[in-house]
């Protein structure tokens, strides 16, 4: 009985390392093949699609998949990287991401019940190509039909090219779906009444900030939550510029001007009585527009 245990743990571990192996050479032929870099758009080339890869793999498709999924992340990365300035994960549309689309395809290709690829196509692939993040969305529903977070991810896309009907479906076919969180429940009559409101938008990225599984993707609703609370604070802080321009005939030079109204008001101020966005920096009094801006070492997205 003994003998028999360790032969079979022997073809186990057999079977373990040829499927390691294989994955590694995999790999060296993916890059011992690609073609050579242009050097004039620094663009590497798709060199080997999904289908082909699952039949390379022997059958250890999962491994595959995670190997395009890497890549997929470290090829935004470097785009990223090449851009100066702050880059926000969903506004990656001048960054000429045209490899995107095909490395997160061919990673649910290999591994269909792979969700992060579909989550991250949903984010930002419609800032890059919008007609490919619905088809990869549409596809892991379809691979996945019991998972309501993709219908969430759909109605994402939707709502954020104001297609609010569409988004109302796909998230009424998420709601009906066993084991869904209540709040999926009220979006389709949320999208259809207020589909535009900055209330709905708070909802969505709230509840995507809490569902994320990628920190890329947690951090950027994040940084959106701050944007429209930045959003709420600038309105009332040009309120009460142009109050205080009506009554003055100018407008205030400096926030210490009106710091007392500032305080009596609870507006969060730094000691100097000047007023902090959501991130902590200093928000920026623009005199001749008499208005309220974001500095732009602020982690508060502009755009």
């Amino acid at each position: 009985m003994k003998l028999n245990d360790s032969k079979r743990d022997a073809a186990l571990l057999l079977t373990v390392l040829l499927g390691l192996a294989s994955v590694v050479a995999l790999s060296r032929w993916l890059d011992d093949h690609r073609p050579p870099v242009d050097t004039k758009v620094q663009e590497e080339q798709l060199y080997l699609n999904g289908a082909t890869a699952r039949r390379i793999s022997l059958g250890f498709n999962g491994l595959a998949a995670d190997w395009y999924w890497m890549r997929s992340l470290q090829y935004v990365g470097r785009k990223i990287v090449a851009v100066p300035g702050d880059v926000q994960i969903d506004s990656l549309g001048q960054l000429n991401l045209k490899l995107l689309a095909p490395l997160l395809d061919n990673a649910t290709t290999l591994d269909p019940q792979f969700l992060e690829p579909y989550q991250y196509a949903a984010i930002v692939l419609p800032d890059v190509d919008r007609a490919e993040a619905i088809r990869i969305t549409k596809k892991g529903i379809a691979a996945n039909p019991g998972v309501w977070r993709l219908y969430q991810h759909l109605g994402y896309i939707y709502w954020q090219q104001k297609d609010f009907q569409a988004a109302a479906d796909a998230y009424d076919q998420g709601s009906k779906l066993p084991g869904v969180p209540a709040w999926m429940l009220g979006m389709k009559a949320k999208m259809a009444v207020e589909g535009g409101s900055r209330d709905l938008a708070r909802e969505i990225y709230q509840r995507m900030y809490e569902q994320a599984g990628d920190r890329q993707v947690q951090e950027m609703a994040r940084r959106r939550l701050m944007q429209l609370d930045s959003m709420d604070q600038r309105e009332g802080l040009d309120k009460i510029l142009s109050s205080v321009k009506t009554k003055t005939g100018r407008c205030p030079s400096s926030w210490k001007e009106i710091e007392p109204v500032l305080r009596a008001l609870r507006v969060n101020v730094d000691p100097g009585g000047t007023p902090l966005d959501p991130s902590g920096t200093a928000y920026l009094l623009r005199t001749a527009e008499c208005d309220t801006a974001i500095d732009p070492s602020s982690q508060v997205p502009v755009r």
